[in-house]
This record gives structure tokens, C-alpha cells and sequence, in this order.
């Protein structure tokens, strides 16, 4: 297992830019695959449920420099621990949810740094902004002081080949452009997190700054 889960990582890291941050998605897996995956120079880790998370942020805490990153759906009630527990949160969908998120972070005296989720094609599976809801409620995501919006996420849908898949990176690339030229001042579209294990070889190309493989990396998940 250790071999397996060190080899994969040297293989990764052998196709991506060292500018590109690899986020390894460790929802359902053990803390000993997390503590392999740390030793073989892994730094940042993406969950999906906040309990989960905070089950396995407990046993690592001798692992202080490891940054934990929020990739699920946020529920409005576990948005507090969101922001205290994630340096991260690469999922935020919606303008309530970035209010929620604000006004939590500043009672917490914490400053998570956020993605704003964004539907480039309609897909009913999942969450997020169309890019028409999106630059609507720019002006409103500007007044957010305490969360430090810092670019997009993306989840292409699936089914897609691989030339529909990088349309939707590059048009997630374009949109972050378009933002970053209207000069909001809290808004920095600066990351774009895009790619996961079966298509971040087509989101790097594409601007990906973030990559988000799990599969790849700890093998087939046991649900």
C-alpha cells in the first residue's frame, strides 16, 4: 500500500507544474493512507463532509502543516465549522452561502480562503452559479470582507468528451479573466480549481492552479 499510493504521487507530480497545487481528495480514506500519501510530500487535502474531516484532523495533529480543503456541498448548518475547520473551501455555490460564510468567519475571527463554484454548462446534479447568475451577483459577493475570494471551481458534467470537458476549463478560465478585469476589491480570481482524477491532465493546460485527484492517488474507494 505504501509503495502504491508513494508511486502514484511521483507519477503526478511527474506531469504537473510545480506552479499547480495537487489537492489529494481524501474523502473515505483512512488516516494511515493520509499519513503515506504526507510522507511522500503531499500538503494539502480535500474532504467532502466537515464530520468526516474533523474525525481525521483530530489524529493529525502532528501533522501541523498540512492545509485542509472543503470540497463538498456546504449545509447552512454546518457552515460554522466550515470556516473553522478549513483553511480552504473551494465550494462555495451560492450568494447566500458566501454571506453565511462571511459573517461566520467574522465571529470566528478566521479568514478561509474560498472558490466560487461555477456551472459553466447546466447540470442539474450539481451546485453552483451559472455565469449569468454569477457575474449578477458580483457586486454583492464584493461586499464580503472576512472569506478572501480568491478564484473558481469547476465540475464539467459528466459524460462529456474530451474536447467538451477542456471547453468547459478553458470558458472557466475566460470567465475568471472577465472577473478579474471589472477591478472588484475584494474579489481575486487569482486560483482556479479544476480537474480531478480523470481529467486534470485536460485542466492543467486549461489554467488549472488546483487539481483535485483522489482515485488516482488512493485507489478505488470503498463507499
Amino acid at each position: 500500500m505504501t509503495h502504491s499510493i508513494a508511486e502514484r504521487i511521483a507519477e503526478i507530480r511527474s506531469q504537473v507544474p510545480d506552479s499547480v497545487r495537487i489537492v489529494a481528495v481524501s474523502k473515505t480514506v483512512s488516516v494511515e493512507a493520509i499519513r503515506i500519501a504526507y510522507a511522500a510530500g503531499i500538503r494539502d487535502f480535500g474532504e467532502n463532509r466537515i464530520s468526516e474531516a474533523m474525525e481525521k484532523q483530530e489524529q493529525l495533529q502532528d501533522l501541523s502543516d498540512i492545509t485542509w480543503h472543503l470540497i463538498g456541498h456546504v449545509q447552512s448548518n454546518k457552515a460554522i465549522k466550515a470556516v473553522q475547520h478549513f483553511q480552504w473551501i473551494h465550494s462555495v455555490d451560492s450568494l447566500k452561502l458566501a454571506q453565511r460564510l462571511d459573517r461566520l468567519a467574522q465571529e470566528s475571527d478566521c479568514q478561509p480562503q474560498v472558490c466560487l463554484q461555477v456551472k459553466i454548462l447546466s447540470d442539474p446534479n450539481k451546485y453552483g452559479w451559472t455565469v449569468s447568475e454569477l457575474l449578477d451577483d458580483l457586486a454583492e459577493l464584493n461586499q464580503c470582507q472576512q472569506i478572501q475570494i480568491k478564484g473558481l471551481m469547476t465540475i464539467p458534467p459528466l459524460g462529456l468528451n474530451h474536447s467538451e470537458t477542456l471547453s468547459v476549463f478553458e470558458q472557466t478560465r475566460e470567465l475568471a479573466h472577465k472577473i478579474q478585469q471589472q477591478g472588484w476589491s475584494n474579489i481575486e480570481m487569482k486560483e482556479l480549481s479544476m480537474g480531478m482524477s480523470g481529467d486534470y491532465t485536460l485542466a492543467i493546460p486549461a489554467g488549472a492552479t488546483m487539481i483535485r485527484p483522489g482515485q488516482i492517488i488512493f485507489g478505488v474507494r470503498t463507499p
